[in-house]
């Protein structure tokens, strides 16, 4: 059996210098420069023809979560500025969308910078939108013990949702390598063009390259496109702190998949499957183990699988694909459901064994980092030729940087 725990994190290292990470993106999404990998084989094109190194009919499934203006900041009346970074919901919901939907008063689970300025007391933020004065408020509820802490929020005029009042307070979440302020063009480019379902802190950034143009090419290419929504939680910034993967604890994420898409996948299981993103991976793969275990516990089985599930002995391996699909889709049908909710923690390392994806069209990712693992998950070592290549060729690299295509190594 497979041990992922055996894995160094060392060994995926690399370095990365700092002016090819990109601080803004281009003018144009889908001119960004596109790194083809296939069965040890590197070339490039433009991302903007895509589809020309695509397999026709193929299948490309997206992450439609949409980020929220999750940023706030506030200013004590001392002058010191407080941040607050909201990461999911507590009270009186942790279901995110109804979260979104709330009125009057909400509690997040949050990050706080400048804390040693506020330990206690009530911050306040005004802001005038057509000539309207709107008012936030902020309290501090308990610290939670892991860096995040209970933030008490309330707002006038009480009738507005908490969405409404990010949109007018809130500000881009740019990721920390990106070394400037968030400015009002990142209101649009740090969002996929298809993102409708609000709930991430960061962007699935590998569909940020995508445009009507390039969706209309893979349409006329009969190269099929389907949707699913995993939100984005803060997890994806940090860094494996750890030597090896065993001592990694993996971020939990909320996935949601259509009924529609489960009955795609059954109607053509020979189809290649391509995820945009490596979130958009997790959560499809995901969707096996999800499968594997209503097979294994019925209707008890708790919708989560968590990081090691597919790592343990025995885990489903028997269980074909098409099993699986069949259980969940059942398991729908029984319901009445139109989509299955859950939550995933999958860690997707070297030595996993792919169940739906054919490939991946991703961007370059930090070294070290759990998404590089899942690169190095899907060629293989040539993770190492390959990300060598773009540094040697000036490859713009993270969220707002070049992309990859990536096929997935014959073992």
């Amino acid at each position: 059996m497979f041990n992922p725990g055996t894995i160094c994190i060392k060994d995926y290292d690399y370095t990365l210098p700092g002016e090819q990470i990109a601080q803004f993106p281009l003018a144009e999404r889908d001119a960004s420069r596109l790194l083809i990998y296939q069965q040890g084989q590197i070339s490039e094109a433009l991302f903007s023809g895509i589809d020309e190194y695509l397999p026709a009919k193929s299948l490309l499934v997206f992450n439609n979560t949409r980020v929220i203006r999750a940023r706030l900041m506030f200013r004590k009346s001392t002058g010191g500025q407080i941040e607050i970074f909201c990461l999911e919901p507590i009270s009186p919901t942790r279901e995110i969308q109804e979260a979104f939907h709330q009125q009057s008063e909400s509690t997040w689970k949050c990050l706080v910078g400048n804390l040693k300025r506020w330990k206690t007391g009530l911050l306040l933020r005004e802001c005038l939108v057509n000539g309207k004065s709107y008012t936030m408020r902020a309290e501090m509820a308990r610290d939670c013990g892991d860096g995040c802490f209970e933030i008490s929020f309330s707002w006038d005029p009480p009738e507005k949702t908490f969405s409404e009042i990010l949109e007018m307070m809130g500000m881009v979440p740019l990721p920390p390598y990106i070394n400037r302020p968030a400015e009002s063009s990142d209101n649009d480019r740090y969002q996929t063009i298809y993102a409708a379902h609000e709930g991430s802190v960061a962007a699935p950034t590998a569909g940020l390259h995508f445009t009507t143009r390039v969706l209309d090419r893979l349409h006329a290419r009969e190269i099929e496109t389907g949707h699913v929504t995993l939100h984005v939680g803060i997890g994806t910034f940090r860094p494996v702190s750890v030597d090896q993967i065993s001592d990694h604890v993996m971020h939990h994420e909320k996935m949601v998949v259509s009924r529609n898409l489960i009955e795609k996948l059954l109607r053509a299981p020979d189809q290649p499957v391509f995820a945009v993103g490596t979130t958009s991976a997790r959560t499809l793969e995901s969707l096996y183990w999800l499968g594997v275990k209503l097979i294994h516990e019925g209707t008890r089985a708790h919708p989560e699988v968590s990081q090691w599930d597919p790592y343990r002995e025995n885990p489903g391996n028997d269980i074909t694909i098409q099993q699986s699909l069949e259980a969940l889709l059942s398991y729908l049908k029984a319901h009445n459901l139109d989509e299955y909710s859950g939550e995933t923690q999958l860690m997707i390392v070297p030595g996993y064994q792919f169940k739906l994806l054919s490939g991946l069209i991703t961007n370059f990712h930090f070294p070290q980092s759990t998404l590089l693992l899942l690169v190095a998950a899907m060629i293989g070592d040539d993770w190492k030729p390959a990300y060598g290549y773009a540094i040697r060729q000036g490859f713009r690299f993270l969220s707002y940087g070049d992309s990859c295509l990536f096929f997935k190594s014959r073992i």
